[in-house]
């Protein structure tokens, strides 16, 4: 029996979320390894340079982007950049291809959509008056 039908409310099925497995903050906590696992991820995301970096790897037409394409919008060494890549690649948001001198990056949606489905609220918020 769920905390919602021993409160005497309706329970309401929660919506599939992106991969179907991930509850959300608001109906499950975290346990530890998903608190690490996610932890990583969010600290990969809390840096300016590797948030705009992920922006402009998701947001490009055809899905994926040179490193030589990256490099200039940034005010950073090459190797200052390519440090924030593997970070971004070890947190599993980006896939990275080498392709003769150029390595190509590519978002991998199935992991942002977790984090969405992760701190997506279930139940529409109430209206405030």
């Amino acid at each position: 029996m769920s905390n919602q039908q021993r409160a005497g409310g309706a329970a309401t099925a929660a919506p599939d979320t992106a991969s179907g497995c991930c509850p959300t903050l608001l109906t499950t906590p975290l346990d530890q390894e998903e608190a690490v696992e996610l932890a990583r991820v969010f600290k990969a995301l809390g840096d300016p340079v590797r948030l705009r970096l992920l922006s402009m790897i998701a947001s490009q037409a055809g899905g994926e982007v040179c490193v030589c394409d990256l490099t200039p919008a940034f005010d950073l060494a090459q190797p200052t950049i390519s440090h924030h890549l593997k970070l971004l690649r070890e947190a599993g948001l980006i896939a990275a291809e080498r392709r003769g001198t150029w390595v190509y990056y590519r978002l991998l949606p199935a992991a942002t959509d977790r984090l969405a489905a992760v701190l997506t609220r279930r139940t529409a918020p109430a209206a405030r008056t």
